[in-house]
């Protein structure tokens, strides 16, 4: 008996997935557990396993097809049977993986076709991509070709059925190099393009110089798509969507840097200075609930406790695992969350519910030499902290002698639509005073805030 294979729910808050890869076909032979496909939600990526042993009978998606979650997108049964039962009910006739090895054939017009004006440097448009240039070349078309030493038989024909026409050879004069016959095969066959100076005699176009339309001379071009594609549409919400302002400004790290070295002396866990920074961000938005808060157009929402964001480098992308309510956890039992989640991140086990419900995100570029930065909101977030490496600043003494202290650079940018530069300006002076004067007791920090 057929068993349909469902689109997963990754996460309460995941309606669709991106079906990425396939990794079988219609007739593959798959056990309980083979992987059948790669999918992403958001920006964790995973494989879709057979629940079942048998017959792969249809595939109902194509790769890069965003499909909702509890969808059909496969069937596995005995083979024979008839998987059109489980068909999704949204779906029309499937090209490609998802329907049948052949295609209903396109008949090619023979009549006469209107071409105005064709651009300059572009392959002449094919109008019968099986005939090519057999029906010939127009008189005027070989007087142009014969004037201008061209060869008109080398190029394709807009004209009726495939007729080479003088504008196809005055396009190709224009810029289009003399096409070999193999490379000519190629451009009615395969619909390739040759680039703007072939590798042949005077310039003619090979069968080696021949590429996919689109393509770009001297570089590899690749589509936008998965996580990539969500990163891009996100990253421009984001941009059109909010009215980002950044501030910058810095800590000497003396103090944070002494109270590491005196964990290490007394065996205590080791801590890096991204958990220290979190530690003290944690608490200091604890006393600004006003940057600890999402902008949802007419009305904002302060939370009372803080899920920080974490952005993470991955091989798939940018991904921001959330800490959820950070400011519960000491300063080790956060240290091992977020480097759990940056791991996980990074294996591609990540949970799509991890890497939603952040209230503040916290990314750092010091470790790859940036010294600052301008980060960009995490919508609906109202403020990101950017943070950059250690550099030399010079600071002015008590007696006015100059000394040269280790500094990181802290980049914070909020939504003034949300919040105003002056409150987020005391956020950072907060911020800076915690981190320069940090003793891992959060305590002592918001007391002597509250003396101020």
């Amino acid at each position: 008996m057929a068993t349909p294979v469902i689109m997963p729910r990754q996460g309460q808050s995941v309606e669709s997935c991106i079906l990425t890869e396939w990794k079988v076909a219609p007739g593959d032979q798959v056990e309980e557990g083979s992987v059948l496909a790669v999918i992403e939600t958001d920006k964790a990526s995973f494989d879709l396993e057979s629940p079942v042993a048998g017959t792969v009978l249809d595939l109902f998606w194509e790769a890069d097809d965003d499909v909702p979650v509890l969808a059909n997108v496969t069937v596995i049964g005995d083979e024979g049977e008839d998987p059109s039962g489980f068909r999704p009910e949204m779906e029309v006739t499937p090209s490609g993986p998802a329907g049948d090895s052949t295609t209903s054939s396109v008949t090619a017009a023979t009549s006469e076709t209107s071409v105005t004006n064709p651009s300059v440097g572009t392959v002449a448009s094919i109008v019968s991509a099986a005939e090519g240039s057999v029906a010939g070349v127009s008189p005027r078309a070989r007087q142009l070709a014969m004037r201008t030493g061209f060869d008109p038989d080398s190029i394709l024909g807009t004209g009726p059925g495939g007729r080479v026409i003088e504008r196809d050879v005055q396009a190709a004069l224009e810029g289009t190099p003399r096409l070999s016959a193999s490379a000519s095969a190629l451009a009615r066959e395969g619909g390739l393009e040759p680039p703007v100076h072939g590798g042949g005699l005077s310039g003619m176009a090979l069968a080696s110089d021949m590429r996919e339309p689109g393509s770009i001379y001297g570089a590899e071009v690749v589509p936008v798509k998965g996580i990539r594609k969500v990163i891009a549409d996100r990253m421009m919400q984001s941009l059109g969507n909010t009215a980002q302002l950044t501030l910058h400004t810095a800590f000497d790290v003396t103090a944070a840097q002494a109270f590491r070295k005196a964990r290490k002396e007394s065996g205590e866990p080791k801590v890096s200075l991204n958990d220290v920074i979190s530690h003290a961000l944690i608490h200091t938005l604890l006393r600004h609930p006003d940057l600890n808060a999402h902008f949802l157009g007419n009305r904002i929402a302060r939370f009372e406790k803080v899920s920080l964001g974490i952005a993470v480098d991955t091989t798939r992308g940018l991904m921001v695992p959330v800490l959820s309510e950070a400011c519960c956890l000491s300063l080790d039992s956060l240290s091992s969350g977020i480097r759990g989640l940056a791991e996980e991140c990074r294996e591609g086990t990540i949970q799509p519910d991890q890497l939603t419900g952040g209230t503040f995100t916290l990314t750092n570029l010091g470790m790859l030499g940036v010294e600052h930065f301008t980060p960009v909101l995490n919508v609906p977030e109202v403020a990101i902290l950017g943070v950059g490496g250690i550099s030399i600043r010079p600071v002015r003494g008590e007696a006015g002698e100059v000394n040269f202290v280790d500094s990181i650079a802290l980049s914070l940018t909020m939504d003034h639509q949300a919040i105003d530069g002056a409150p987020a300006a005391r956020f950072l002076k907060d911020l800076v005073e915690t981190l320069e004067n940090y003793s891992g007791d959060p305590a002592e920090n918001e007391k002597g805030e509250t003396s101020k």
